[in-house]
């Protein structure tokens, strides 16, 4: 590929076999839809057409604004509607290979490719259905150029809302596009889905590491009811049963103390953790610090190393219950953190409390809207101990998993960034665009 001097409806960067072929087109975002199809750039049904009184145990299922995720199908969120239902908002079906788009953010007008897992679906009432007319357009390339940092900006310009941006049907098909004729879309298509290949390829790397992690959590650590696990390095096979203790009895509680949103600067001297990064950055161990504030130390409670960090507050019992061992002292630990300290080994406590005992610790926790934890309820948790040697063992051997899987989620990320980069330099500048 080579660089070119900006010239008007031209991308930065293009294949040597175009370059000189000229200016791309301007085209609405209508044309590329399949005239031959019915229904091939449709929304969703009106919502008083698929209510929560139509979701059934399994049969036909919907496609949710959570299933469309930035370029890819997020396949967590299962609903389901009957064959009759789906029958009734034919107009609605969507089916594999084709695009879905979102109306809502976030971010807004983000698009994924259906799956192939079942014959048909059901769109939600926020999704759009988009049949690409491949005769004249490169179905891949058109998907990507919808995800992309130029298009997306049109989109964003376009829809309406403050907290949470919209964009119509009828706005959404006035957009205007700007394409290459179908060989150099193919080109591009072809390039960017060997990128695409590859993350998804490292994302089965990714699960797999993750999937084997939890399988070994489950073995590394005895069943409720029982003193051993079903897995044991050779060196402990006859070191016999595992002590019973309450968790109280080895360890002391203390809470962390209030760190606000606000607290948190880009020039902050201490490192800081507030709990719902437990959630969002850090798993079992906590090593490099991603927030600081400045407020004194003298005001703020600081850890110790071998401190394990669980919140004392959350969204849901299962939240609640994450552990994460922080591995340097002097870290200011905010409110709603609780702090066991003790003579354990501190990453095999976070393990063992995150996989065995999660449940138990989620039952403990109170309330509806916000879930609460508090140090007289652990004290009084249940657990089984090794002698610390063994805790090295497991700690070692599952944060050796941590880090490969660390690893391959940072390939992933590399990846993804290149395809971003390559994405706006294939592309031309939307401040290009004019009717």
């Amino acid at each position: 590929m080579s660089k070119l001097v900006k010239k008007e409806l031209e991308p930065e960067l293009r294949f040597p076999e175009f370059l000189g072929m000229g200016k791309w087109d301007k085209i609405k975002f209508i044309d590329v839809a399949d005239k031959k199809i019915k229904w091939s750039f449709i929304g969703g049904p009106f919502g008083s057409n698929l209510k929560s009184s139509d979701y059934v145990a399994d049969g036909i299922r919907i496609i949710q604004l959570q299933n469309i995720g930035d370029g890819e199908f997020k396949g967590d969120y299962k609903i389901f509607t009957s064959e009759e239902k789906a029958n009734e908002l034919l107009s609605n079906n969507i089916y594999p290979n084709e695009i879905i788009l979102s109306k809502m953010g976030d971010p807004v007008g983000r698009a994924c490719l259906i799956p192939d897992t079942h014959k048909r679906y059901v769109m939600c009432s926020d999704g759009i259905r988009l049949v690409v007319d491949e005769e004249l357009f490169s179905k891949y390339f058109i998907y990507t150029l919808i995800n992309s940092v130029q298009f997306r900006a049109l989109v964003e310009k376009t829809a309406t809302g403050s907290t949470r941006k919209r964009i119509g049907l009828d706005d959404l098909k006035k957009l205007l596009m700007i394409v290459p004729k179908r060989d150099e879309q193919q080109k591009i298509a072809d390039c960017l889905s060997s990128i695409d290949e590859l993350i998804t390829s490292h994302t089965k790397k990714y699960d797999a590491l993750k999937a084997h992690k939890k399988g070994l959590m489950q073995q590394l650590f005895p069943a409720e009811g029982e003193t051993v696990p079903k897995l044991r390095f050779p060196a402990f096979r006859d070191a016999g049963e595992w002590e019973e203790r309450k968790l109280g009895e080895v360890a002391s509680f203390l809470k962390g103390k209030g760190i606000s949103k606000a607290d948190i600067t880009t020039d902050g001297k201490q490192p800081c953790i507030r709990y719902g990064e437990l959630y969002t950055l850090y798993n079992e161990t906590i090593e490099n610090i991603s927030s600081h504030t400045n407020i004194t130390a003298n005001n703020l409670v600081l850890s110790k190393s071998n401190d394990v960090i669980i919140p004392a507050s959350g969204e849901t019992q299962e939240d609640i219950a994450t552990a994460s061992c922080v591995m340097e002292s002097g870290i200011a630990l905010g409110g709603d953190l609780n702090i066991i300290r003790t003579k354990m080994n501190g990453v095999f406590l976070s393990y063992y409390l995150n996989s065995a005992k999660k449940y138990f610790i989620a039952q403990m926790s109170q309330g509806i809207s916000v879930v609460h934890l508090y140090p007289s309820q652990l004290k009084n948790l249940g657990i089984n101990i090794p002698k610390i040697i063994e805790q090295q063992k497991i700690a070692n051997c599952l944060s050796s998993i941590d880090n490969l899987i660390t690893t391959q989620a940072q390939k992933i990320e590399s990846l993804k960034a290149h395809k971003k980069g390559l994405m706006q330099q294939l592309f031309p500048a939307t401040d290009e665009v004019t009717a």
